[in-house]
């Protein structure tokens, strides 16, 4: 018989040794995750026995991360915006740096005044921005594009669960895309190709390189979704991206070459670039 005490030390030294960054932080949440237990009742219950059946899977969790495995793709749940989402092998991580994006979407629509907006999510993933701008747009809908049906099938998941209607398409960015939009967003792959190598195990190895890799110099996708962007945006509409933290200036170059106007870099909460949004013109200034 071991005690949650003991076993959460167990847990902290079997990742230890394997060299997890976060040790301490992902034994505790395999913890949390297998017993349903918070911290509040782990000071109250740390020296009672725990079932050994249920130690037995705390241990294959923990054989798990220590293969550096995520532990988002282990538990199978990240929280983003305040709401939980589903997440496996085939989708990127939700990421807290990429709450910004969402912030500054809210922002714009509160700015502009836009009513119940049509929003087009590009590379949806998980489908964690979309769906998190629609829970907190009243009137708003959404399609969520991604060239991965795996990826989608996630996303969908996470509409029934949330439940938020959301629409859900395989294209190749734009190539199955109709109609206009008043949103378009998207976290594209923007990782050089060559970068990709030198990553964490955790993102190298078990995170989609799909997801990851931006071609050989990481704007590929900001190239490509700013000029097709314009035809299927409408005047005043809102183009908002997620970027490397070295890519601000190259972004806001591209959007100002197709006349997007009122462009801003918004940096995280490590004062690194992390947003690039900018407004499709009101009305053509043709004579």
């Amino acid at each position: 018989m071991i005690t949650y005490r003991t076993l959460l030390s167990e847990g902290k030294e079997v990742l230890q040794k394997a060299k997890i960054m976060d040790f301490e932080i992902d034994a505790w949440l395999l913890m949390e995750f297998v017993f349903q237990i918070d911290r509040a009742r782990f000071f109250l219950e740390q020296n009672e026995t725990v079932e050994e059946e249920k130690a037995e899977t705390y241990r294959s969790l923990l054989a798990e991360r220590a293969k550096h495995i995520p532990v988002q793709q282990i538990t199978h749940e990240a929280w983003f915006f305040g709401l939980p989402f589903y997440v496996n092998e085939n989708v990127l991580i939700p990421r807290q740096d990429t709450e910004v994006l969402i912030e500054e979407v809210l922002s714009a629509v509160k700015k502009y005044s836009i009513q119940t907006p049509k929003i087009l999510d590009m590379c949806t993933g998980s489908g964690c921005i979309l769906l998190s701008l629609l829970a907190n747009i009243e009137g708003a809908e959404g399609l969520g594009a991604d060239l991965s049906e795996k990826a989608l099938e996630v996303a969908q998941k996470n509409g029934s669960l949330l439940n938020l209607k959301a629409e859900w398409c395989l294209s190749n960015l734009f190539s199955h895309i109709n109609g206009k939009y008043d949103i378009i967003v998207s976290n594209p792959p923007y990782i050089e190709s060559a970068v990709i190598e030198t990553l964490m195990e955790e993102v190298r190895e078990h995170e989609p390189r799909m997801a990851l890799d931006g071609k050989e110099d990481g704007l590929y996708f900001y190239r490509e979704i700013t000029k097709q962007a314009g035809v299927y945006l409408n005047a005043g509409g809102i183009l908002a991206f997620e970027i490397g933290y070295n890519q601000g200036e190259a972004v806001s170059q591209m959007l100002k070459e197709e006349q997007y106007e009122e462009i801003k870099v918004v940096k995280d909460l490590a004062g690194l670039d992390r947003v690039v949004i900018g407004r499709k013109k009101q009305e053509d200034s043709h004579v």
